[in-house]
């Protein structure tokens, strides 16, 4: 072994640089053998002639002299194995392919070649067996604990500020002057470990599959100091304590769980250990190791690194792991390489610096790379006590939020200890340096003041692994003054509080390590110098607050002056930046500030000019202030179409979305309206002019809160001049459709603006040329297309006009195509009424396309809703009205109505169906009555006439009626007639009869009238009747039916009847005993039915067939004693008719029989004999001792015979007088046994016993079952034959058969026992098919029902041993040809309602049946075919909106029935209590806005549903309450009504032609006067001429009033046809004054009908 590693060394010291990369990977990380983890770098630094320095460098050897190698450089390469046994990849290259290389690149030349180290140890002790003068000398590697790296100055550690550049140069300066060690420092160093040549000293067993160190086969010796014992099983380390010279242990790769190992503490001399590649859970038991360097746990199971302090511990990799906390992180004072990769710990932010903070300065490779500057400087900024908190279990969070998160850490923990009432606000410690004075602060406040608190103190010093704090004596105060030997060193001060005499557990301060003071301090102390023993800050850190600095100097003798002060501003991890100006003691915060942190300095100066040392306080992060604003404004012009700006002055913090808006104010009321938001711009529209608009400014800050707003008011804005652009013409182009022209008009408010309407035949527009007016110019700006229109381009003409009269160009708009005609057509068709019998339905339609003709109605039966065209119901055609009769329940009714124009084109039939089928009426009689005599005896009929559907199980109820009018009811009486009885003679008579439906619905009960009295009838026998059976030995009785008034003693005669005819009287009794004399002949009874005053009826009797025999039995059968040679003769007693010759027979036994053995005793064995066949019989000398048995079949004369009866002598035969006859038993035999008892399957609920018998003949041997119940074994009572079959009580049990032998001369052996069987449980529930109820159609209900077997075996397993029930719902996917399903994880009910989704696709159910014994049955399967889409209908229709004629109404309802199409909406009124509906032109829409013509009317929409593909559904209506009058216009209207008399002032056309185009001043004023009778338009008077009335009429009809949809303000007055007039009035809240006091006035007083001041024809 010796020899390999030493042909190693030098194979890898001739090996290239880039080849020895390969063994690069995780030394520590335990995954590799020690041998692997780091092998001698070697590089040549010089040319291959001349002498050669082989440079060693390691990642876990320190290369020291002693560890120096001399080896030779012309060995060949060669090939070695791994621990497990595979061959390592060769090495090649020799010193000859090495280029020579500079110093300066000899760092990374040394790239490390990773090696075991006890192959480095052997190479070592091969390398002295070589003669040292043929060796090259080898050049002495530094260890890099021999120098001090670098130190990097610090702001913080010196309590000075340093610029970036001052930084930057000491960057510079340590990588001009790094070191070889420091360049280097990357690898692993591990401590020397002295090798020793020989084999007692080294034990390697790898991979040997060895369990326990104290096996025979190991031989473990206290001399061993290498032992390798990885890749084994050993689980536990017993026997290791032995070797108490052990340097290096390698546990690796075997089954340690942990704990167990306190036997390393007699392993004292222990430097490396690894435990690599175990299950180790925990290193809790792990003793502390005084000499231990090196410690690899990595590839365990571990969750923390908790264990004892290691002093010498230098390198621990605890590689891929679970740690996930710093808990409990022991002290390691030298450690300097730590490796957690692969570990939940490294989720953990900046775990570098937190490891830092753990272990200290000694620490200088993180996860096998130097520690990174970054987390060096993150690690500095956390406070002194972090370590420590961390081992507590204090959670690592960020550098800015540790001071305080810690300090609440400790309080928490220290706040059980403390005295009660006690809270501390404080405890620190200033930054220590050498020879000044350090002040601790402790803040504990006591609530309660019962006692003093006093604070007793006490310091110590430690090194800065914060471990083995040791008091300073005499440093009891609040101030130390560190002394020279404390430089590097942290102070701990703790603080403990005395109240009384109790002293309570301490507190305690760390603080930083103590800086050395130079010496420019050194000989100023004392001679004046001051210094700053404390620095404050007062003051909110908030945007405009003021932050004022308070410092406390030590003069040190010197007299205080003016000292010099300075404000800096440092952003997040940036440096301090001086604030230019900011030299007074108080500074107010701007927004520059926001986000940073404020530095106050203060350098304390004497009057002699003494200036001691700067100091300066660091604040947190300044935050912004709330946001406000101030001074806003709007820019630029209030003018229509100008842009106006909003500005104002922002405060508080950064701007972040502020928020605008703009609002007009409304003139009238005051209130203000939103019209844009989002900008500070906005653009004056029309709306504006006249009124004043807001701006409003709402602060925001950059992280979204919002501040108070603040607005500001324009000026009033301007109008501009009236001018229209973007002239439509919208609506369908045809024939009575609404056509809307559609514009924007800028220069103010619109006025009345006027529209003018024509019609042309060229599609070209050429200004007005060969236009035709089709209307007079007008404000309303639609138009509805005439008849005459058709074929013609449509052109309106838009004149602007602003409300001052002001008009602007006119500007004309041509329609896109032609105006097309309709067919005649319905817009809409409904049904309204109750459907029900004897309700009246009724149709209403809307006709378009020309004038009506005579249209065709037709109404009609359906079973179903699919069932077209249905039945004709005939005598209803040509009616919109139809009343229910009887033939229409529990059917559909549809309504056809075929529309035919005036010209005789017919156009397309629409149908409308009920909803809802026929529902039959409630249930009534219409007639009830008494029909029959009132004559006891006589049938009484109750004869109704029913009402209300199919009639079900009517109730009737008959009463009795004494003379004084109170009845009875008669129980039993409950049919449709009545028997008339005695009982009823002298009553009334009375029937109830409560109607019933077939559905069980129940009508009004009525009652008829009475009749009576009931008179008795003549004594008659009704019927007569035999009661028993007519045959021998039975008994007879009669039942006997009487009327005619109260029963005597009627009389009653019994004949036998023989066969020629003569009578023989038997009896006068009630009943007759039919005996044997009967038999063959008749029975006849004579009934003489006599009332009770004696009076006789006619008789009445009957005769029976002939009597037949009773079934031959054997009543009795006994047997007397017998004798030996004398006869018997058994006495016997026979029943059954006429006895014939019985068949007898005698048997011998030697036992007395009993039970089935005597009952079938034909069967028996040979032990029973047949002696004689007949009746008497002499027993003979071989019947002395034994039984006698005799077999009797009694038999009828006509031979048929009846059951066997059997009986037995009660004693042995006698032997005669004269013989004597002795009896030996001379039986000696060994008990009966039986083998290979066992149980045999039947089939599944049937077993057999089986057994072999041996020991004689077998006789009556005795069988047992029994039942195992989990170990109890009870016998089964009845079980007593070889067969069994199971039973409930057998399932989940075990049974066992028992078998006792019993020999034919009634020798019992011993009971055996079969093997118990198998656990017995039932079938399992088995599905024999799944199937759907419910259709598959969208909406219905698909339910799967299972069908059992009809077995009783499966029948009994469902109702008694069925479980759980699983299902599984499955919806198919659309994939190729095969048909997948996807399931739906949410349905695994029985039960699936279809949805909108599943449309197309097939649904498939999967059924598993569980029983109670956790079996489960094969699935089953139903599958429905592919979904159909609902008939289309709407559901819950409702119209939403006010009761008042200014709302808006909206139509809202459910739609079902696959996808929706071009569903139909009409809009319609209807007058209360009337069932016509009145169609409102072009409402189609979902919306719709009242006005004054709704006033009185019930909205009506018909919503008729469309599917996608066309299907229409059934129309279905919804209705308003009427419409009212809006509250404050009621009360105008009211008021003017009242007083009888009312005048308005409108404007009308000057020329009433209609083909003249209204121009400028086409208006004029007139008078509107009305009164209770008339109305009349009156033209006022001027200077020249006096006032005329130009209209007068009457409200007698044609009288109406229009108004006009498309124009609120407008409306006309027609009085007839020859007189009518246009009107405007400025408002549309004054044109519906008018129309309603117009309406009041003719239908309050002239009986007008509202119809007709429509103009609606009904």
């Amino acid at each position: 072994m010796e020899e390999v590693a030493s042909k190693a060394e030098e194979e890898a010291i001739e090996t290239t640089v880039e080849a020895t990369k390969e063994g690069n990977a995780a030394a520590a990380d335990g995954s590799r053998s020690p041998e692997s983890v780091s092998a001698a770098s070697l590089v040549s630094s010089r040319a291959a002639t001349t002498r050669k320095k082989a440079v060693v460098s390691s990642n876990l050897i320190k290369p020291t002299a002693s560890s120096s190698l001399r080896v030779s450089s012309s060995t060949p390469a060669t090939i070695r194995r791994n621990s497990t046994g595979g061959v390592t990849e060769k090495l090649t290259g020799a010193t000859k392919a090495l280029p020579k290389r500079t110093s300066t690149t000899t760092a990374s030349a040394t790239d490390p070649v990773r090696r075991s180290l006890p192959e480095l140890k052997r190479s070592s002790l091969s390398a002295k067996t070589v003669s040292r003068p043929s060796l090259p000398e080898i050049s002495k590697a530094s260890s890099p604990s021999a120098g001090s790296s670098p130190s990097v100055s610090s702001g913080m550690r010196s309590k000075s500020l340093s610029t970036p550049l001052d930084r930057s140069s000491n960057v510079s300066g340590r990588k001009k002057t790094a070191t070889p060690e420091s360049r280097d420092s990357r690898l692993i160093i591990l401590p020397k470990v002295e090798v020793k040549a020989g084999d007692d000293m080294r034990l390697d067993l790898r991979g040997h599959r060895i369990r326990s160190l104290t096996s025979g086969g190991l031989h473990l010796s206290p001399n061993l100091e290498f032992v390798y014992l990885r890749d084994n099983l050993l689980s536990e380390l017993e026997g290791i304590e032995i070797l108490n010279r052990v340097k290096v242990l390698d546990l690796s790769f075997n089954d340690f769980k942990g704990p167990g190992f306190e036997p390393l503490e007699n392993c004292k001399m222990l430097q490396q250990l690894y435990l690599a590649g175990n299950q180790i859970t925990s290193l809790a038991s792990l003793p502390q190791l005084p000499n231990l360097e090196f410690l690899s746990v990595a590839q365990n199971k571990l969750k923390s690194l908790a264990m004892a302090s290691q002093p010498r511990l230098q390198v621990l990799a605890a590689s891929k792991n679970k740690i996930t906390t710093l808990k409990d992180f022991p002290y390691l004072p030298v450690l300097e390489h730590l490796r957690v990769e692969e570990n939940p710990l490294l989720k953990i932010p900046h775990l570098e610096a937190a490891s830092i903070l753990l272990v200290g300065p000694s620490l200088k490779k993180f996860n096998d790379r130097d520690l990174a500057r970054e987390e060096v400087a993150i690690a500095k900024r956390y406070p002194p006590h972090t370590a420590l908190c961390l081992r507590d279990g204090w959670e690592f969070c960020k550098s800015e939020l540790a001071a305080e998160s810690t300090f609440r850490f400790l309080v928490e923990k220290w706040q059980d200890t403390l005295p009660s009432g006690c809270i501390i606000k404080e405890a620190s410690v200033d930054r220590p340096s050498e020879e000044s004075p350090c002040q601790s602060h402790f803040g504990l406040v006591q609530e309660s003041a019962d006692s003093e608190l006093v604070l007793r103190y006490q310091w110590s010093v430690a090194d800065r692994s914060l471990s083995n704090f040791v008091p300073i004596p005499d440093a009891t105060n609040e101030v130390y003054w560190p002394k020279h030997e404390d430089i590097g060193k942290i102070l701990k001060i703790e603080c403990i509080p005395v109240i009384g005499e109790t002293e309570y557990p301490s507190i305690f301060a760390i603080s930083s390590p103590v800086l050395r003071e130079n010496n420019t301090v050194k000989r100023c102390a004392g001679k004046g110098i001051p210094k700053v023993v404390s620095l404050e800050l007062h003051g909110e850190l908030v945007e405009g607050n003021i932050l004022k600095g308070q410092a406390v100097v030590a003069w040190c003798g010197g007299t205080p002056g003016k000292c010099i002060t300075s404000w800096l501003r440092r952003k997040w991890n940036g440096s301090p930046v001086v604030i230019d100006g900011a030299e007074d003691e108080e500074y107010r915060l701007s927004l520059d500030d926001v986000g940073s942190s404020m530095v106050f300095m203060y350098t304390p100066v004497t009057e002699e000019n003494a200036r001691g040392e700067p100091q300066y306080k660091y604040t947190e992060f300044v935050k912004a202030a709330p946001p406000s604003v101030s001074n806003v404004r709007i820019i630029g012009d209030a003018v229509e179409g100008c842009v106006l700006k909003g500005i104002g002055d922002y405060f508080g913090g950064k701007e972040g979305p502020s928020k605008f808006q703009w609002l007009r104010k409304n003139n009238e009321t005051g209130d203000l309206s939103l019209i844009s938001a989002g900008t500070s711009e906005y653009t004056l529209t029309q709306e504006d002019v006249g009124r004043h608009v807001t701006f409003v400014y709402i602060p925001a800050n950059f992280e979204g809160l919002e501040g108070e707003p603040l607005s500001t008011l324009s000026s009033v804005v301007k109008p501009a001049p009236p001018k229209v652009k973007d002239v439509k013409i919208v609506g369908d182009l045809r024939e009575n459709s609404k056509l809307t022209v559609t514009g924007t008009v800028t220069g103010g408010t619109e006025g009345s603006s006027r529209v003018q309407w024509f019609k042309s035949s060229c599609s070209i527009l050429e200004g007005s040329n060969n236009l035709e007016e089709l209307s007079t110019s007008k404000v309303a700006k639609s138009f509805r297309i005439p008849l005459g229109a058709v074929g013609y381009y449509i052109v309106a003409k838009y004149t602007p006009m602003a409300p001052d009269g002001e008009c602007g160009e006119s500007v004309y708009v041509i329609s896109e195509r032609a105006v097309e005609t309709l067919p005649p057509s319905l817009n809409f068709l409904s049904i309204t009424g109750d459907n029900v019998e004897g309700g009246l339905l009724t149709a209403s339609y809307g006709y378009i396309g020309g004038h009506e003709g005579k249209s065709i109605y037709e109404w009609h039966y359906h079973k179903t809703e699919s069932d077209h065209p249905g039945t004709l119901i005939p005598g209803a055609s040509g009616f919109l009205q139809y009343t229910i009769t009887k033939e229409a329940i529990g059917k559909f009714i549809s309504f056809q109505c075929i529309p035919v124009r005036d010209d005789g084109i017919v156009g397309e039939a629409r149908t409308c169906m009920c909803q809802e089928r026929v529902r039959p009426g409630n249930p009534r009689a219409v007639s009830l009555q008494i029909v029959g005599a009132a004559v006891e005896g006589t049938v009484l009929s109750a004869e109704k006439e029913y009402w209300g559907g199919e009639e079900g199980a009517s109730v009737f109820r008959w009463f009795r009626t004494n003379s004084d009018g109170s009845p009875c009811e008669i129980k039993g009486a409950t049919t449709s007639s009545y028997l008339l009885s005695v009982d009823d003679i002298g009553f009334f008579i009375s029937v109830s009869y409560e109607p019933v439906r077939d559905d069980w619905a129940r009508g009004p009960t009525v009652i008829s009238d009475i009749t009576g009295p009931i008179i008795a009838g003549h004594p008659t026998c009704q019927s007569l009747e035999f009661l028993g059976s007519m045959i021998e030995g039975q008994r007879l009785s009669f039942v006997a039916s009487y009327t005619g008034g109260v029963k005597g003693n009627c009389s009653l005669e019994w004949f036998r009847v023989k066969r020629n005819g003569v009578k023989e009287l038997l009896s006068n009794d009630e009943f007759l005993d039919l005996s044997l004399e009967d038999v063959g002949e008749s029975i006849e009874i004579i009934y003489t039915p006599v009332r009770e005053d004696g009076i006789e009826g006619s008789p009445r009797s009957i005769r029976s067939d002939s009597i037949a025999p009773a079934n031959p039995m054997g009543l009795e059968l006994l047997i007397p004693d017998c004798y030996e040679n004398q006869e018997v003769v058994p006495h016997k007693t026979y029943f059954g008719g006429h006895e014939g010759d019985g068949e007898y027979i005698w048997y011998r036994t030697k036992e007395k029989l009993h039970g089935s053995a005597l009952t079938e005793i034909s069967y028996a064995g040979e032990e029973v004999i047949a002696c004689s066949r007949t009746l008497k019989y002499t027993p003979s000398l071989e019947d002395v001792g034994a039984y006698l048995v005799l077999y009797w079949i009694p038999t009828r004369v006509d031979g048929r015979s009846g059951k066997p009866v059997v009986s037995i002598t009660n004693s042995p035969v006698t032997p005669g007088a004269d013989i004597v006859t002795a009896f030996h038993y001379l039986a000696s035999y060994s008990d009966p046994e039986v083998f290979n008892v066992r149980v045999e399957k039947l089939f599944s609920d049937a077993y057999s016993g089986v057994g072999e018998y041996f020991g004689g003949h077998e006789g009556e041997s005795l069988f047992s079952w029994y039942r195992d119940t989990d170990g109890t074994i009870d016998v089964i009572a009845g079980a007593n034959s070889k067969t069994y079959e199971v039973t409930e009580s057998d399932y989940n049990c075990r049974i066992l058969f028992g078998y006792t032998p019993v020999r034919s001369d009634s020798a019992v052996g011993k009971q055996k026992m079969s093997e118990p069987t198998e656990i017995i449980l039932p079938e399992v529930p088995r599905v024999e098919m799944l199937a759907f109820s419910g259709k598959a159609v969208q909406g219905d209900v698909l339910t799967a029902v299972q069908v059992i077997p009809k077995t009783e075996i499966q029948q009994l397993v469902w109702s008694k041993y069925k479980g759980a029930i699983e299902y599984q719902w499955f919806r198919s996917l659309e994939s190729g040809d095969e048909m997948s399903y996807e399931a739906l994880s949410s349905e695994i009910s029985c039960s699936y309602k279809v949805r909108f989704e599943d449309i197309g696709k097939c649904l498939k159910c999967e059924c598993v049946v569980h029983d109670v014994f956790g079996r489960s049955s094969e699935p089953a399967y139903a599958e429905t075919g592919p979904i159909s889409p609902g008939f289309p209908r709407i559901e819950k229709l409702e119209i939403e909106g006010g009761g008042f004629h200014t709302n808006l109404y909206a139509l809202r309802g459910n739609y079902f029935g696959g996808k929706e199409g071009k569903s139909k909406i009409q809009w319609l009124r209807s007058m209360v209590g009337s069932p016509d509906l009145i169609s409102i032109p072009g409402e189609t829409g979902r919306m719709y806005e009242a006005n004054v013509d709704d006033v009185g009317y019930r909205l009506v929409v018909v919503y008729t549903p469309i599917r996608e593909d066309g299907v229409e559904g059934h129309p279905v209506s919804a209705s308003t309450e009427p419409v009212a009058i809006e509250p404050d216009l009621y009360k105008e209207v009211k008021l003017k009504l009242e007083t009888g008399l009312v005048k308005f002032e409108v404007l009308c056309d000057k020329d009433p032609y209609p083909k003249k185009i209204v121009g400028d001043g086409n208006l004029e004023r007139r008078m509107l006067e009305m009164n209770r009778k008339r109305i009349k338009v009156v033209k006022p008077g001027s200077k020249t001429s006096f006032s005329s009335t130009e209209v007068r009429g009457s409200y007698v009809p044609p009288f109406h009033v229009e108004t006009f949809r498309n124009d609120q303000r407008r409306l006309r007055v027609v009085v007839d046809s020859e007189n009518a007039v246009d009107m405007v009035v400025h408002s549309r809240h004054l044109r519906d004054v008018i129309v309603l006091v117009i309406r009041g006035f003719a239908q309050k007083f002239n009986s007008t009908s509202l119809n007709s001041l429509l103009k609606i024809d009904a």
